[in-house]
């Protein structure tokens, strides 16, 4: 099984990235294989729009089967669960300790808008980028 896990850096004793469309680069874990770890740069980072879904569709291209993110935006989710990946919200610490704690089933799994992680929830905020609102309530941005 793979495991896809955003991050600033290209090995396991990295923190994860905490905006997963904006990471730098991707860590892929073997569970079987621990030893077998491939990096590659998330090239949607930069984008002007898009970037979750980008990101979360390089990761099923990469073929994986589970996603551990801090939190992840309601477009990237759909793009991963749509692709039957299950996504996991992560805890603070290295990428080697939330694989740690993914494979003792110690991470609660991302079922739904609700799950979206801290302060994501499915608000529709529509501005044009001039205010200092975030979108991301219940009309609260």
């Amino acid at each position: 099984m793979k495991i896809g896990i955003p991050s600033n850096g290209n090995d396991l004793s990295q923190a994860f990235a905490t905006v997963f469309g904006r990471c730098s680069h991707f860590v892929i874990v073997d569970s079987t294989d621990q030893k077998n770890i491939t990096t590659y740069p998330n090239e949607a980072r930069n984008a002007a729009g898009g970037a979750g879904i980008q990101a979360a569709q390089s990761l099923i291209n990469q073929q994986v089967d589970v996603v551990i993110a801090p939190r992840m935006g309601p477009n990237a989710w759909n793009v991963l669960q749509g692709a039957g990946v299950k996504i996991f919200i992560g805890i603070n610490g290295t990428l080697q300790e939330n694989i740690e704690a993914y494979l003792a089933g110690k991470l609660v799994e991302m079922t739904g808008a609700a799950s979206f992680g801290p302060g994501m929830g499915r608000g529709q905020g529509r501005g044009m980028g001039r205010g200092g609102g975030r979108g991301m309530g219940r009309g609260q941005g």
